[in-house]
């Protein structure tokens, strides 16, 4: 393997450690080798093998080489193009995944109208297949037809699939009506730092379910004498959460009355389906839900998941930042009101339709069309809240934002532990963001981009936020290893190239 080949394979996996957040030492605990040799292997002076690549991207978690298929996918983005035209908004990631997770409650044939095709999904489909679930797309692949068999084979379960995917901690609620004990694999997904799933535990307790956690896998139990008596107040209004409490409830033979629950755009879309399934919701789009349960579900559904907020906000930002005229469609407005009047008061020109309905005749869509703005830093600073405040997932585009603003822009974002961190990576872009602690970062406008090849943060959003500026960068860059990208954006490269951008997508080693 040529010496420059060995240099540019150490820059890849020293980037993906201290992406993880890892010290030499604890990678080469993580490989039973010395930190001696881990640091050879980061400077280009050692020969490594493709066993050995492999080895370190699965500690990693990062897909530096994959032996057996294709090799991990790369962006190529030549910046500095205006974008033009309109795009219309997929369905929303979020809700899909929470719709494949409600299936299980249902006996009957589920039909997912233009459920978006992205690895996440993908990652759930394999779980479901592993354990006796048909799936197939019908409709020229638009449609996703979920057809459950009568007993799951929870012991075949593809245990590497479900640890690449934090949804599947949404399996609790469905599986404890259907066995009385079972073994989940640990939730993987973004690397965001440490959040606890106490608050889970704590609501499905209440139905009877006790986990204990051990050697990578949930070890539930369930006693069916156990019933919510009173109302279920969650501990944090978080949207998994809510979505546990609402599908263990769904098939609960009572009334369940749950407080503090979310109700963001991905929790009304559950209530909705359960709707369509017969199961009775109170209270949607507030705080406080009234479950109806009913012990056995067997239809027959089609229902059609709403379009998705965040992604929404991606092309928006794509817009601002790259200061182009763009029409952005089927605009979900309810989840996107507060993003937009902060950047109503940050400046922004924009206008939008009168609104009308998404396909599942609930949901209040717009047309929104941005204008090139001169941008002025907001007063306040820019904070997540839950629904109806400003949407966690939006917060790192702000960062973008903020950057080809005038002025200074203090970004919190409370809610994970390692996300702030990540935005920093637009300084190797031209950025000027300080980190002030792990939650808050100082963001400094406007920015003049630059080009740079990098690797792509282990985290969605910021990820896209790091393409989105390469995009505005004048010159050619490179975002290497996008596999989570396409974690929650079906075609995100093709799309843009749509509109104007130039993504070319590769793939090397």
């Amino acid at each position: 393997m040529a010496d420059d080949y060995l240099v540019r394979i150490g820059k890849l996996i020293r980037d993906a450690r201290q992406h993880r957040g890892w010290t030499q030492s604890q990678l080469a605990e993580a490989l039973g080798t010395s930190q001696s040799a881990v640091n050879r292997i980061e400077r280009g002076n050692q020969n490594i093998s493709l066993e050995m690549i492999a080895r370190i991207g699965e500690a990693l978690d990062s897909e530096i080489v994959s032996l057996g298929y294709a090799g991990p996918m790369h962006l190529r983005v030549v910046g500095g193009r205006r974008l033009s035209g309109a795009i219309d908004v997929k369905t929303s990631k979020n809700a899909c995944v929470a719709l494949l997770c409600a299936s299980l409650l249902n006996q009957g044939r589920t039909v997912l109208r233009r459920v978006a095709r992205i690895e996440e999904v993908y990652r759930l489909l394999e779980v479901l297949g592993s354990i006796g679930v048909r799936t197939r797309w019908i409709n020229d692949g638009v449609d996703l037809e979920i057809v459950p068999p009568a007993e799951l084979d929870l012991a075949a379960i593809d245990a590497d699939a479900a640890r690449r995917t934090r949804s599947i901690i949404m399996f609790l609620g469905p599986l404890l009506h259907r066995m009385d004990h079972f073994k989940l694999p640990y939730a993987g997904g973004c690397d965001l730092g440490t959040r606890t799933v106490e608050p889970h535990m704590i609501a499905l307790r209440r139905f009877g379910l006790d986990i204990a956690a051990t050697e990578g896998q949930y070890h539930g139990v369930v006693d069916r004498a156990v019933r919510p008596e009173r109302p279920i107040v969650l501990t944090e209004r978080g949207d998994t959460v809510t979505e546990n409490a609402l599908l263990a409830a769904a098939r609960h033979d009572g009334t369940t009355v749950i407080r503090n629950a979310s109700s963001n755009y991905m929790v009304q879309d559950l209530c909705f389906f359960l709707e369509a399934l017969g199961v009775k919701v109170d209270g949607i789009g507030t705080t406080t839900l009234t479950v109806h349960g009913v012990p056995t579900i067997d239809v027959d559904v089609d229902y059609s998941p709403s379009e998705d907020p965040v992604e929404a906000m991606s092309l928006v930002a794509a817009a601002v930042v790259t200061e182009s005229q763009l029409t952005v469609r089927r605009v979900p407005i309810e989840f996107l009101e507060i993003e937009l009047a902060v950047l109503e008061e940050m400046g922004l020109d924009h206008d939008r339709t009168p609104e009308y309905f998404a396909d599942n005749g609930r949901t209040r869509l717009v047309d929104l069309t941005v204008r090139p703005s001169k941008l002025e830093a907001p007063i306040d600073k820019i904070h997540p809240m839950p629904f109806p405040g400003l949407n966690i997932d939006n917060v790192p585009f702000f960062a973008a934002i903020a950057a080809v603003a005038q002025g200074q822009t203090l970004i919190h974002d409370w809610v994970y532990d390692n996300r702030a961190i990540y935005l920093t990576d637009l300084n190797r872009l031209g950025g000027r963001l300080q980190l002030l602690d792990p939650h808050r970062v100082l963001v400094e406008g406007p920015t003049r981009w630059r080009a740079a090849e990098m690797m792509c943060p282990p985290a969605l959003r910021p990820a896209v936020v790091v393409l989105l500026a390469m995009m505005a960068a004048e010159g050619t860059s490179v975002l290497r290893n996008v596999y989570v990208i396409n974690r929650g954006y079906e075609d995100l490269a093709e799309r843009l190239n749509s509109i104007g951008a130039q993504i070319e997508t590769f793939r090397d080693i």
